[in-house]
Formats: structure tokens, sequence, C-alpha cells
């Protein structure tokens, strides 16, 4: 699943609004509907600042998995 998807599923999960996520952020509701649809990249600190609001870490937000190797 791409960022951009895994950000959508997230907000509608937990019910919020694009609008909500973008005042929690500090940015444009423009800005964040961007990152939504795949149109615009995230910076790190955005990055950082989801994960913070989500209560997550950056690899669960954007859906890194560890794999050993053998």
């Amino acid at each position: 699943m791409e960022l951009h998807d895994r950000l959508k599923l997230l907000r509608t999960y937990n019910r919020y609004k694009q609008k909500d996520i973008a005042e929690a952020l500090h940015i444009n509701p423009r800005t964040y509907s961007h990152y939504e649809s795949g149109y615009r990249k995230i910076s790190v600190e955005a990055l950082i600042d989801l994960a913070n609001f989500y209560a997550m870490s950056l690899d669960d937000l954007v859906g890194r998995e560890f794999k050993k190797e053998d």
C-alpha cells in the first residue's frame, strides 16, 4: 500500500476530516489533500508530525516492515 493510501485509511478510520489533520499539522488543507492524493511529496518533518498525531512510529506510518535475513 502506498503512503498516500495509508494516510487516507488512517484518517477515515479515525473519523477525521482532511481539515482536522491540516489544522493539527499547521498546514493548508489543500497541502494535506495533495499528500493524500499522492500529488505532493511529504517532508520528513510532516511525516514526524503525522506519526506524533497518530501516536505511532514512523515505520508503522509508512508501512515499513523489517525482515531478518538468513
